[in-house]
This record gives structure tokens, C-alpha cells and sequence, in this order.
């Protein structure tokens, strides 16, 4: 693990609503991400999981501070902008996986690199790499109804990695899954960020897995705390 923070938030602010309606969210809120490192996001429901991650992986503005990925301040950039660091240096996974039904596993895992205008022949090995390191390599040409919980999500991991991202946001993860399954998906999610280097942040609700990552974070009045 290096100490260079691949994600930086800094003094960032983020409410709804204006006047005596006003609610705010998170207020002057700093958070570091570093190469390597898994974060665990552990808060109560309304507090701001799912407003920090947005923010973090670029799919919110913050109504104030600013958004650093890798040095470079990104929080109030374009929206052509944003798509395109989303695409080329961020990945998502949810609790649903949100596969493309209609598509293989392996062709779900191609799709974000033919997106980004990676040939076909390779966004189809490297595709067939990532799902054999998930272990559900044979399940290539399954379709997602064809696949159990456990396998839809590593094949959803591995899609949210196929195009080598700086860091990968996670929102309940392993939330639909049974105990064991959960710590099996996340086996795989843990060995993939320790090889790839990636950073990682991961919101769950599940202690037994927050107690694995490397810190574990909440969300205190608006800010981000460790604890």
C-alpha cells in the first residue's frame, strides 16, 4: 500500500432543500483514499452513505469543497467530463448488480471496454481474465438469471473493474447475500483490490466484513469520522 491518496475529499459540503426546508448532508466533510487500501463506510440509513459515495465517484456535485482523483480536482467539472473519468478511472458495484440481462456474463464484462473503444478481441480476454480470477470463469456464457447471488455480484465486481479504475466504490455489496456467500464474494473482492492496487470504499451495514478492511469510517453531523 502506497500513502499517496488516489481520492481526496476536502471541506466538502452537500445539503437539499433551501431556507427553513434546508438539510444538510455533509458539511466540511475530508476524507483520503490511498492505492491499495479498502475503507469500510459504516452509518446508520439517512445519515449520507449513498450522497458521499455519489460525490466521491462523481455522480453528485458538492454544493461546496472539492473532489481530488489521483491530484487533479474533478468535483465541478463538465458533465462530459465527469462521464468520462466515471468511465475510465471509477467503478460501481451496488447491492443489485444490475447486469444486462440479455447479455453473457462475459459480455457484460466486455461492455464497459468496448465503450471505452478497446477492441473487441481484447476487452474479451481481459473480460475472461477477470471472471476466471472471480472464480466464475465457467459461467462465462451464463446469463444473469442463469447465475446464483454470489456469482451475479463477482461477475459484477469484475465488471466494475474491467477497465482498470483508480478506485472502486461499493454500496452494500454483499447486502442481498446470505453470511457465507457474502464473505465469499468478498474473499474475491479483497484478493482483486490487494493485487490490482486499486483503492477501495465500501459501505455495509455488515460489521464481521467492516472489522476485515483496512479503517472503517462513519458519517458524524455531516462529517466523515474513523472509528
Amino acid at each position: 500500500m502506497t500513502s499517496a491518496p488516489v481520492l481526496k475529499l476536502s471541506g466538502i459540503d452537500r445539503h437539499y432543500g433551501e431556507g427553513e426546508a434546508r438539510l444538510s448532508i455533509l458539511e466540511k466533510a475530508d476524507f483520503t483514499l490511498s492505492s491499495g487500501e479498502i475503507v469500510a463506510l459504516v452509518a446508520p440509513s439517512g445519515t449520507g452513505k449513498s450522497t458521499l459515495l455519489h460525490i466521491a465517484g462523481l455522480l453528485e456535485h458538492p454544493d461546496g469543497g472539492e473532489v481530488y482523483l489521483n491530484g487533479a480536482a474533478c468535483g465541478h467539472l463538465s458533465d462530459d467530463r465527469r462521464t468520462a473519468m466515471r468511465r475510465n478511472d471509477i467503478g460501481f458495484v451496488y447491492q443489485f448488480h444490475h447486469l444486462l440481462p440479455e447479455f453473457s456474463a462475459l459480455e457484460n464484462v466486455m461492455m464497459p471496454q468496448l465503450i471505452a473503444g478497446l477492441p473487441n478481441g481484447e476487452a474479451r480476454e481481459r473480460a475472461a481474465q477477470l471472471l476466471d480470477y472471480m472464480r466464475v470463469g465457467h459461467r462465462a456464457e451464463h446469463r444473469p438469471a442463469e447465475l446464483s447471488g454470489g456469482e451475479q455480484q463477482r461477475v459484477a465486481i469484475a465488471r466494475a473493474v474491467a477497465n482498470a479504475p483508480l478506485v472502486l466504490f461499493a454500496d452494500e455489496p454483499t447486502g442481498n447475500l446470505d453470511p457465507q456467500t457474502a464473505h465469499y464474494v468478498f474473499d474475491a473482492l479483497e484478493a482483486l483490490v490487494r493485487q490490482s492496487g486499486l483503492a477501495a470504499m465500501i459501505a455495509t451495514h455488515n460489521h464481521d466484513l467492516a472489522a476485515r478492511m483496512d479503517r472503517r469510517v462513519t458519517i458524524v453531523d455531516g462529517k466523515i469520522a474513523d472509528f
